[in-house]
C-alpha cells in the first residue's frame, strides 16, 4: 500500500475563530493498519493538539457518528477508548452547538468548544436571544 497523503478528516468551524480539526498525517510507521492523526483546536482563547493513532475501527465510528449527526442526535465519537475522545453536542451549555474534546487518559484536559452558527442558520432560537 501507498503512502497516504495529509488531509483534514473532520472540520468543524465558525466564523468567530472556534475550530475542532481532526487531520490524518498518514501511515503509523509502527503499525500499517492504523493512521497518525492528530486533533487541532483553535480558539481566539486557547489552541492546542493532540496526537492519536486512527485505527479502522475508530474511522468505522466516525461514519456512525456522522449518521447520528444527521438524524439530529448528540455523537461520542471515541470514547472510552484509549486517547482523546470528542463529543459533539447540538444544543451545547451556549444554546449553540459545541464541540468537547476530552483527553482523560493522557493530559486529563477537557476543552469545550462552542460553534457559533451564522445569523442566518435555523437553531431554534428566537432572533434577539
Amino acid at each position: 500500500m501507498g503512502d497516504i497523503a495529509p488531509r483534514e478528516l473532520i472540520s468543524l468551524a465558525d466564523d468567530e475563530g472556534n475550530s475542532v480539526t481532526v487531520n490524518v498525517l498518514g501511515r503509523d510507521p509502527g503499525w500499517s493498519a492504523g493512521l497518525e492523526a492528530e486533533i487541532v483546536v483553535q480558539t481566539p482563547f486557547v489552541s492546542g493538539r493532540i496526537d492519536l493513532i486512527l485505527y479502522s475501527s475508530k474511522r468505522e465510528s466516525w461514519a456512525d457518528a456522522l449518521d447520528k449527526l444527521d438524524a439530529g442526535e448528540d455523537v461520542a465519537w471515541m470514547e472510552m477508548s484509549n486517547g482523546p475522545s470528542v463529543f459533539i453536542q447540538l444544543a451545547g451549555e451556549r444554546d449553540c452547538p459545541e464541540v468537547v474534546v476530552e483527553d482523560e487518559s493522557g493530559s486529563m484536559v477537557t476543552v469545550r468548544v462552542p460553534l457559533v452558527p451564522p445569523d442566518d442558520c435555523a437553531t431554534g432560537r428566537t432572533p434577539g436571544t
